[in-house]
């Protein structure tokens, strides 16, 4: 007989895992309290418009396609996406806009006739965002920082000897600082951090890896939609024979000696022999492990950044914008320094605008858009969020009429929202934190929860609020990382 493995969770990370152990020979439950698969990566249907709900941007797309590969699948033909030919479209106060041609020298030469910073300079700086991943990626990306063996590995004594490289004494603000001399540079710079929900005022420079990602390896969109990544995933494990159960919430993990024995679901107990958990590590502890105590830093440390998310569908066409947007606030600082210290939104908000209907042209009617519009929010910590949703509808249609030239209240015909209290019921995210704690310490990576548990030697964690982080590459990380401790089935 197979031997068993749960899984609780189906967002990205826990289809993954599912994936990936049905390779190995495991049959495979995969236990999903919603209605469907996705968790954060999911859609909602509105008034004739489809949105992507959650994660907007597609990098990495390797870590998607290889999940084919093992399944002896061609993802060609499962999965089509494209190449973009931009990453974002900038936008500020003073009239200045830059499009981040995905040709560097395209970027380049449009970064200098904006800003004067020289074409060389950037790509400098590109190169210096290479070279930290190559460095990193498979220490803190793609293998476990919490197993001492893992140091004497080859990757990891490698890391050791150029950790001065690193620029992990040093702020992502202060290093871009240095390098540019361009404020506008900066900022597009500095705002990486927040792809992990961090402040790049406090994050180490060495998430400056983040912009090699977008710049140098590119950015890239399915063709039907972020959505296609959860559809196309969960497709894949139908067909390893992965059996879901939506609508099952687990109601515990029984646990004898240092083993995880059996899922308590819907008052019966079902055995297994290997549980991997893609849900948030703190409601996984509190609600499925009560008995064993949580690590004291998932509660202690600052967590990450939430979001407010409007979902409008606008009447017209809007062809200054791409299919990724940023409206720059003209108080960087105060903006990260509401959210982390103060636990406020700032009346200037940096804005977000996907429209995907400028790929998927199905995702709107005719003659509109469907725009996600999206500003950084801090984690629930006793606000007034209906206060803060119309403050923060107001400033954004406010930024959006002074940079943008548009006056879209009236035209906005379909409305949905998502807020941090949302994102805690909809995602079981804690506190609405998007990606766990945040990395606004040079120890934060070390802090992060382990991929496996130490106390139960069959339990293991996939997602964004474990290691190595948020957002779809690294939640993809995380499963690869778990399929590594988890042996084949002979």
């Amino acid at each position: 007989m197979k031997q068993k493995c749960a899984i609780i969770g189906s967002g990205v990370a826990g289809i993954a895992s599912a994936i990936r152990l049905a390779a190995k020979g495991y049959n495979v439950s995969v236990f999903e309290k919603e209605a469907g698969p996705g968790g954060k990566l999911s859609q909602i249907h509105t008034g004739g418009f489809r949105f992507d709900s959650g994660p907007s941007l597609f990098t990495m797309p390797g870590l998607v396609t290889e999940l084919f590969t093992l399944a002896g699948e061609d993802a060609s033909g499962s999965f089509p996406y494209i190449a973009l030919d931009k990453s974002c479209r900038y936008f500020w106060e003073d009239g200045t806009k830059i499009t981040a041609w995905q040709d560097k020298k395209k970027f380049a030469g449009e970064v200098m006739e904006k800003t004067s910073v020289p074409e060389e300079r950037l790509g400098k700086f590109l190169d210096k965002s290479k070279r930290l991943y190559d460095i990193t990626r498979d220490v803190f990306l793609f293998n476990s920082l919490h197993k001492r063996s893992n140091y004497l590995t080859a990757p990891y004594l490698r890391t050791l000897r150029h950790l001065h490289e690193l620029d992990a004494f040093t702020t992502m603000h202060k290093k871009n600082s240095r390098w540019f001399d361009s404020s506008k540079m900066v900022q597009l710079f500095d705002r990486y951090a927040t792809y992990n929900g961090s402040n790049p005022y406090s994050t180490p420079a060495t998430l400056n890896i983040i912009p090699h990602l977008e710049h140098n390896i590119g950015v890239f969109f399915p063709k039907k939609g972020m959505y296609q990544i959860t559809e196309s995933l969960y497709e894949l494990a139908l067909g390893l024979g992965v059996s879901f159960h939506f609508n099952t919430a687990v109601e515990g993990i029984d646990v004898e000696g240092k083993k995880g024995t059996a899922l308590r679901l819907n008052g019966e107990r079902e055995e297994f022999d290997i549980i991997i958990s893609d849900i948030d590590i703190v409601n996984l502890y509190r609600g499925l492990l009560p008995d064993i105590r949580l690590p004291r830093r998932q509660l202690s440390m600052e967590r990450s950044s939430s979001a407010m998310i409007f979902y409008w569908g606008v009447r017209g066409n809007y062809p200054d914008l791409s299919l990724h947007n940023i409206l720059f606030s003209e108080d960087y600082k105060n903006e990260f320094d509401l959210l982390f210290r103060k636990k406020a939104i700032s009346n200037d908000p940096t804005v977000y605008i996907f429209i995907s209907s400028k790929v998927v042209k199905g995702d709107a009617p005719g003659g509109s858009e469907n725009w996600y519009v999206m500003i950084n929010a801090p984690e629930i910590s006793g606000q007034d969020w209906k206060s803060y949703r119309s403050e923060a509808r107001r400033n954004i249609l406010s930024k959006i009429k002074r940079v943008l030239g548009l006056d879209i209240e009236s035209r906005i015909i379909s409305e949905n929202y998502m807020g941090p209290v949302e994102i805690e019921q909809n995602t079981g995210s804690f506190r609405g934190s998007l990606y766990g704690l945040s990395s606004n310490s040079r120890f934060s990576a070390f802090y992060r929860h382990p991929n496996f548990s130490r106390s139960i030697k069959n339990l293991y964690f996939t997602g964004g609020s474990v290691h190595p982080g948020g957002g779809i590459p690294l939640c993809l990380a995380s499963a690869k990382i778990v399929d590594r401790e988890i042996p084949r089935i002979k």
